[in-house]
This record gives structure tokens, sequence and C-alpha cells, in this order.
């Protein structure tokens, strides 16, 4: 009987530790989880960047417009640097480029004062990749191209402006200035500016200049399109 004690005994001690590790597999914290699967606390979304109002002048952004750029409907007040004053009052030329291929019009004419001289500047836009030519210089008299009509200017002298390689609208493509004569309120060498638009490839406008024949400069300017004269106070 004894013995038959002792083998029950052992039995349901083997039974009891069977029992014990059947549940340690059973109830403890599993496998862990396959590192290249996201759980229920993580996910698989990189975080987005807080958005920036700063603005940024890389490559492939677009910069913030420096004051001085150029308006449409503004004053001229850019202040690129142009060649130096000629020591006399010579005319100014320059030829354009493009020919047959561009197609230009004035869309606007500003006109501002600046430290030691007024600055007038057309504005040009169009068709093609050429370049505005001009010729700049101090008439006698103020006269339509063609008719050869009297044109009346206030100042003392008459500075005629003729831009080259310019065309019609049709032609252009854009709407040209539809003004006639500005009469610019704190220049100190410009009076006023006549416009009198285009005539066979030529577009021609004169300033009235204060006190005489003044030295002048001519230049262009790109992105926009823009020829600048400056007369010295």
């Amino acid at each position: 009987m004894a013995t038959r004690r002792r083998t029950t005994t052992f039995m349901q001690a083997g039974v009891l530790i069977a029992a014990l590790l059947l549940a340690g597999c059973t109830t403890g914290d599993g496998p862990e989880p396959d590192a290249g699967s996201p759980t229920s606390t993580e996910t698989s979304a990189e975080p987005t960047a807080e958005p920036t109002t700063e603005p940024t002048t890389g490559e492939g952004t677009v910069a913030p417009v420096a004051p001085g750029e150029p308006s449409p409907s503004g004053s001229a007040t850019e202040t690129a640097a142009g060649p130096p004053f000629a020591a006399n009052t010579e005319p100014d030329t320059a030829e354009p480029t493009g020919e047959g291929e561009t197609f230009l019009s004035v869309t606007n004419i500003r006109v501002a004062e600046h430290d030691r001289y007024d600055r007038v500047v057309f504005d040009l836009d169009g068709k093609g990749s050429g370049k505005p030519g001009w010729r700049v210089e101090y008439v006698d008299q103020a006269s339509d191209d063609g008719s050869g009509h009297a044109v009346e200017v206030d100042g003392d002298a008459i500075l005629r402006v003729s831009l080259s390689g310019t065309a019609t609208p049709m032609d252009s493509g854009v709407e040209e200035f539809s003004g006639d004569r500005i009469a610019p309120e704190d220049t100190e060498s410009v009076d006023e500016i006549v416009y009198r638009y285009w005539f066979e490839g030529y577009t021609t406008a004169f300033l009235g200049i204060d006190e005489g024949e003044r030295p002048f400069r001519v230049f262009m300017l790109e992105n926009p399109t823009r020829v600048v004269v400056d007369v010295q106070h």
C-alpha cells in the first residue's frame, strides 16, 4: 500500500508540474513583434515638418521682391546704375536685335527723381528674344513722324526719344501705353513727357527739359525689358 501511495503522489506531482509549465507558455508576454511591422503605438509615416513663413532664396524658390524693383504702374524708383553721364549732350544711339523676329510695344512710362538726376523708364513687352534700340537726342522742335505736325512740349529744351525694334499691338500681342502727356510733380530736370505712339517700326516720346540742354545717359535693363533715360540735374 505504501508503494502505491508514493506512485500516486509522484503522478500527481508530475501532473501539477506539467500544468504549471503549460500555463507559463500561454499566459506570458508572447512573442516579440516583427521589427518591420507597425504596432498599435507606432506609425510607419514620417512626421510632417512644420510649415515656415520665412521667404527663401534657394534654387527653385521665389524670393521676395526687393524694394526698388520696377512696378508696372509705379514710379521709376529702381536704383540700377547706368553708364557714366557723358561730358556733353550729343546723341546716344543703340541698334536693335532680333529684326523680323522680335515685336515689342511700350506698355508704360514711369518717371521719378533720384539723387543728381531724373529717371524716365520705358517698359516694353511683346514677342521674340531680341532687344530694342534707340536714338535719343536734343531737337529744336518736336514734331510727329510722318505728318511733321508740331507737338507742344513744356520745357526749355526738347529731348527726343526714338525707340526702334517696336511694333503695333497687333504684332506684339500686348496693349500699348495709352497715355499722352505726363507732368511729373517732384522732378528737377524733366518738366513733361509727351508720348507719340508707334510709327513704322519706331516709338517716339519727347521729354521737356528745364533750364536748357542737360547731360543725359541711356541704357537698357532686362527681366523685364526697359529702356532708361536719366537726365542730370
